[in-house]
């Protein structure tokens, strides 16, 4: 992912309002991240826990960053789930339902989607672990250059969905 600036941040956002943009909090340390290490940007608002936020730079050349504002689930699933993004199923992690009220006039009617994801967004993180070698067989690698790929395509599609027009 390429490196973002607070001010691009901001403005890729497709399902917020202006003053919502304004006022959410951006990672502050932006300089530190490991861009080349992330498929999305993804956090929590400290000001707002139940608040993430998710941008993404298409890997298309010269595409503009996609932000989504989510809303955690207020009820804890009762099993383990799975994240619909990295699908990682050693579940490192906690896995959250995030609903994301979706871009232009469905949003304003009080449209949302709905994905589990990994609580802290650790999806690109999760991918490229080493794979087990019941999973990986002879090529660990490939299995997570796949891996990589396959997050890459089911964020761009979670955030097509919150993008569209309906």
């Amino acid at each position: 992912m390429q490196a973002l600036s607070e001010p691009e941040i901001r403005a890729s956002f497709i399902n917020t309002s202006v003053r919502e943009r304004k006022t959410l909090t951006v990672p502050s340390e932006l300089d530190a991240i490991e861009w080349d290490q992330l498929d999305y940007l993804g956090w929590r608002d400290p000001k707002s826990p139940g608040t993430g936020l998710l941008v993404t730079v298409p890997f298309a050349a010269q595409s503009a960053p996609i932000g989504i504002m989510l809303r955690a689930g207020a009820v804890p699933a009762r099993t383990r789930p799975q994240c619909a993004l990295c699908q990682d199923i050693s579940l490192p992690n906690e896995v959250v339902l995030f609903g994301a009220r979706r871009a232009g006039s469905a949003g304003r009617r009080g449209d949302t989607i709905g994905s589990l994801i990994c609580a802290d967004f650790e999806c690109s993180r999760n991918v490229r672990r080493r794979p087990s070698s019941a999973m990986a067989g002879d090529d660990p690698e490939r299995v997570r250059r796949i891996r990589i790929q396959e997050l890459r395509e089911r964020v761009a599609r979670f955030v097509a969905r919150v993008g569209a027009q309906a």
